[in-house]
C-alpha cells in the first residue's frame, strides 16, 4: 500500500470545501470529511484503479458529493494535488499539474 501525501493547495481544497459544508450543516461536513479519507484510503490500496483525467493525473470521484480526488501515483507514493468540485474548469488544476 502506497502512503498518500497532499500537497498544500490539496490541504486547502479540502478544508474549503468542508468549511463550506459546515455553515450548511456540521454533520454534513464531518460526512464529507470522512468520505475524503475513505477515498483517500482507496486510492493508496489501489492507484492505478482510477481513470487518467489530464497529464498522467488520476481522478477519484467522491460519492454523495459533487467532488473528486486529483492525484498522482509515484513509486513510493501518491501524490494528492486537489480536492476539487467536479464542475469547476481543469484551467486551475493544469497549473498544478
Amino acid at each position: 500500500m502506497k502512503r498518500a501525501i497532499f500537497r498544500p493547495e490539496a490541504r486547502v481544497d479540502a478544508l474549503e470545501a468542508f468549511r463550506w459544508y459546515d455553515v450548511k450543516d456540521s454533520e454534513l461536513a464531518q460526512r464529507f470529511k470522512a468520505e475524503v479519507d475513505r477515498v483517500v484510503g482507496l486510492i493508496e490500496q489501489r492507484p492505478l484503479a482510477y481513470p487518467v483525467l489530464l497529464r498522467g493525473a488520476r481522478k477519484a470521484l467522491l460519492k454523495r458529493f459533487p467532488y473528486m480526488v486529483v492525484f498522482r501515483d509515484y513509486d513510493g507514493a501518491v501524490v494528492i494535488a486537489a480536492v476539487m468540485h467536479v464542475r469547476r474548469g481543469r484551467r486551475p488544476l493544469k497549473k498544478r499539474l
